[in-house]
This record gives structure tokens, sequence and C-alpha cells, in this order.
């Protein structure tokens, strides 16, 4: 008789314990997209009755995350070598697939330098850093890293900045080290310069000097469930578009 009572409340918890799940909405998504999407998620949640938590990292830790099992039911990914990565290996939803967002690459000081440049092939970047380094993502698999190696390479001095370079592990890491002072200048998107006072744009990059920079968003293979279409379907609405543009992102 114990037993049975023991046995019928540990299925009784289970169930609850499903439900709870069932409620929560997981969402892993691009560092690059934290200040948007947590005001996104509040409506959503509030309209929805779901609960969303949000995990914001590099795009390839994401995806590494998913491919070993993490149980995400949206990917947002800040490029679309990654989404690709999980399409691949067929762990996302390729009907669901669609291409939210546009940025821009941006170069950033911190806020009391009076540090000027003017991105043209072969500028000084040597000058600017002096015995300082350049902080950026990682470029072998941070997106914004990559956008970085691109546009250096174009602009001829990748081989300056190459042994100067701070490889961080997500493009907010990069800001954080320039919002210190740590490092004299960074490369990441206008969207991260613009929710932070402590760093300047010092200049943009040619947006022909590196690769378009694109933001898919998928369900999860496995994961295809009404909550998650619904949260989908809000990231192409007009309300998800307005908190969008307002921190900078353009909508494809």
């Amino acid at each position: 008789m114990k037993f049975a009572r023991l046995l019928s409340a540990l299925l009784l918890f289970c169930l609850h314990a499903g439900i709870a799940r069932a409620d929560t909405l997981v969402v892993f998504a691009a560092a690059s997209l934290t200040n948007a999407l947590q005001d996104i998620g509040k409506d959503f949640e509030t309209k929805s009755g779901h609960t969303v938590k949000f995990s914001f990292a590099a795009s390839s830790t994401l995806a590494k995350q998913i491919e070993a099992g993490a149980q995400a039911q949206v990917f947002l990914s800040a490029d679309e070598q990654w989404m690709n990565y999980l399409a691949e290996r067929k762990l996302i939803v390729p009907a669901t697939r669609v291409d939210l967002l546009g940025n821009s690459l941006v170069l950033v000081t911190p806020a009391d330098s009076r540090a000027t440049v003017t991105l043209k092939p072969g500028f000084d970047l040597a000058g600017l850093l002096g015995d300082g380094r350049l902080a950026t993502g990682d470029p072998a698999h941070v997106p914004v890293g990559k956008y970085a190696k691109d546009a250096l390479t174009h602009l001829g001095v990748w081989a300056v900045a190459e042994p100067k370079l701070v490889r961080a592990d997500s493009v907010r890491a990069a800001l954080v080290l320039v919002e210190r002072g740590e490092v004299p200048a960074g490369i990441v998107y206008a969207t991260d310069a613009a929710v932070t006072p402590k760093v300047r744009i010092a200049a943009t990059f040619p947006a022909d000097s590196h690769a378009p920079i694109t933001y898919p968003a998928a369900l999860v293979a496995g994961q295809d469930t009404p909550a998650a279409r619904a949260f989908i379907d809000a990231l192409r609405g007009s309300q998800a578009a307005a908190v969008f543009k307002r921190y900078g992102f353009s909508i494809k």
C-alpha cells in the first residue's frame, strides 16, 4: 500500500513537472539580441501565459549545445552559418526558418576616448591601438569575429589586427572589455554599442567590407509546439519589429 501511494505521488509529480515544462518556452539566442528579446519576451509572456526562458551566448556555443541535446525550442543565430550547421544535421524545422534581422558592424572605443578613425583601405589600426589590443569575438567561431575578420581583411589590416586580437567568447564579452577601458578599441554590432553609454562609435564599417549580417530564426527539431510557433510568429509581428527597430536592428 505504501509503495502504491509512493508510486502514485511520483507519477503525479512527473505529470506536474511535465506541465511546467510545457508552459516554459526555452529560447536560445545570439548575445547581441539580449535587450530586444527580453522586452519582446515580457510582452509574449503577458499575452500567451507561457514563461519564456532565454539563454544568450555566441551562436556557435548555442548551436553546439543544441547538437548535444539541449532542450531549446527556438534558436536565433547572428549568422547563417550556425543555422546552416544545425540544418545540415536535421536539428531545425526547415519550414519555420526565417531571416528576421540585419545589423551593422562598428569600431568602438571607450566613451572618454578622443580617437578619430576613418575606415579606409590601410587605415592606421596600429596607431589606434598603440600598445593595447583589439577586442571582438573569436573569428574561429563567433559571428561578430568572423564579420570583423572579413572587414579588416577587406581593408588590408588583418595582418596588423591578428596578433593584437582579444578573442572574446561573445560580442557582449568583447563590449565589456571596451567599456572597462581594458582595450582601446573593439569591433561589435551597432546595436551593442547603442545599449551602453560607456563606449562610443568611432566608425562604422562599410557594408560591402563583410558578408551581410543576418539573424535567422527557426524551431528546433522535435520541439515544434504551438507555443514555439506562436513565438516565431510574434517575432515576425509588428510589435516585435518596433522593438527591434528601437534597438537599432533592421527588419528583413
